[in-house]
């Protein structure tokens, strides 16, 4: 018997996580949050609609580490939040003020308890 998964496998979510990272979000920092938004949707939006056309659950901790990105992007661009917790309730404030601003907002806006 043989069993397959129809979710992302771990070589294709690896090559994607590269990919985010390859992005360097955090050094981004002449760019607006509307840039990041307009550059970054149509990519992770096709890597939604692509691989998580059957199981979605698989595509979380991809989409959550780029939360962290955008998040330490926020703390970079944005001195005067301090703190985690500022940032945090920052980014909080703003996905319910914007649910859909980022594609993946639409399934998660959660952020790693590490970033």
């Amino acid at each position: 018997m043989v069993s397959f998964s129809p979710a992302i496998s771990r070589d294709a979510l690896t090559k994607i996580g590269r990919e985010v990272r390859s992005w360097r979000l955090h050094r981004r920092l002449g760019h607006s949050f509307g840039d990041l938004a307009r550059w970054i949707n149509p990519i992770v939006r096709g890597w939604m609609q692509y691989y998580g056309a059957f199981m979605r659950s698989a595509l979380y901790p991809l989409l959550t580490r780029i939360n962290a990105y955008l998040m330490r992007w926020v703390r970079k661009k944005y001195r005067r939040f301090k703190g985690r917790r500022d940032v945090h309730q920052a980014w909080q404030r703003v996905a319910e003020a914007y649910p859909r601003y980022f594609a993946h907002w639409a399934w998660t806006t959660a952020v790693p308890a590490v970033w």
